[in-house]
């Protein structure tokens, strides 16, 4: 009922205050957690950010590289928004809180869609709207499917779950094609403007003056290091010297080397960009192929947060603030142009 601790291990992010028995914020781990679940939050894979982490030279609580485990397990972890539970006793505020609980919510949500959702593709088909595409009636996801018409030609579409699994939505599928070039046209003109961009750019650069959270984790894991070295060396002096002795000072040694390179090698990587240099990235997006499935991937996975889809319209949200768009089918044809092949809203399934 103290919130005091019951054994078991402490959470990356915080430490054991062994007096008080309580857990207290590592001001070093800390801001990792947070980078996590903003990383996910933001659509990052489990995968990437464990990548991302081990090439940064970070580890576990327990010196070890990070797993796809290790940030499975803490993306659920409740103690991150406070929340102390022993058994059936939950105490609210009973822990540091770390994490703010509407992101907690946001990363809960996207890990439960991603949990249901289908396989991006079967055989050759890729279905680039996988996990973002939903249903404008019942707000069910869309999955992808494909069926042989009578003349032998196949054909590929997104029907919605709850339609599926006869969970009282009547939507029609939609054309697979048509829906993803929909979407490619409009993020492309509503997105890539020269005023947005301006505004995003101008965020990033904000955002690179923030506090570079992997070289202090970095320096906390080299002092550690340097002190059981220390440690291991007055015991030598006391005349302790055996052949493990030998054998843990040259493994802490090696360990230090390493630790120095890779601060070295995330300090290398943190050369901040200029704005000229976003332009030209941002560039890429602004005068890419529409039609190439690379290009479409790109702009999907780093542009389109959701699209619901209803009888009459569309509602797409981008990922930045305040980008959510609304347009009527019988306004897609004029705002994509003549000249965009099968731009009226194909017969639907």
């Amino acid at each position: 009922m103290k919130g005091k601790n019951n054994g078991g291990g402490v959470p990356l992010g915080y430490l054991l205050d062994k007096k008080a028995q309580k857990l207290v914020i590592d001001p070093t781990t800390a801001p990792l957690v947070v980078e996590v679940f903003e990383k996910y939050a933001d659509g990052k894979s489990v995968r990437s950010i464990v990548e991302d982490f081990n090439a940064r030279g970070l580890k576990t609580k327990r010196g070890q590289p990070f797993n796809i485990n290790s940030f499975s397990s803490l993306l659920k972890n409740r103690k991150y928004i406070g929340e102390y539970r022993y058994q059936d006793v939950v105490i609210e505020g009973g822990v540091p809180t770390i994490i703010p609980e509407d992101l907690f919510n946001r990363v809960q949500e996207r890990m439960e869609k991603n949990r249901h959702a289908p396989a991006m593709a079967e055989a050759k088909e890729d279905y680039l709207l996988t996990t973002k595409l939903f249903c404008g009636k019942c707000e069910r996801m869309m999955v992808g499917e494909s069926g042989t018409s009578h003349t032998g030609a196949m054909h590929y579409y997104y029907k919605c779950g709850g339609a599926k699994r006869r969970k009282g939505c009547n939507k029609k599928a939609v054309r697979k094609d048509w829906i993803e070039r929909v979407v490619v046209r409009l993020a492309m003109q509503r997105v890539m403007d020269e005023e947005k961009i301006s505004r995003l750019i101008d965020a990033i650069l904000v955002m690179q003056e923030q506090e570079d959270t992997t070289t202090p984790a970095l320096r906390s894991q080299l002092a550690e290091t340097e002190s059981a070295i220390s440690n291991l060396l007055k015991a030598i002096e006391q005349g302790i010297f055996t052949p493990s002795t030998k054998q843990r000072l040259e493994d802490l040694e090696a360990q230090k080397e390493e630790i120095l390179v890779n601060i070295q090698t995330a300090e290398l990587q943190k050369p901040k960009l200029t704005r000229e240099q976003m332009t030209a990235w941002f560039e890429q997006f602004r005068h890419g192929d529409p039609e190439n499935r690379d290009f479409q991937k790109r702009l999907i996975d780093t542009f389109v947060n959701s699209v619901y889809v209803f009888d009459d319209k569309l509602v797409l949200t981008y990922n930045y603030q305040h980008g959510t768009q609304t347009i009527l089918l019988e306004e897609i044809e004029s705002a994509l142009g003549s000249d965009f092949d099968g731009a009226t809203p194909p017969e639907q399934y």
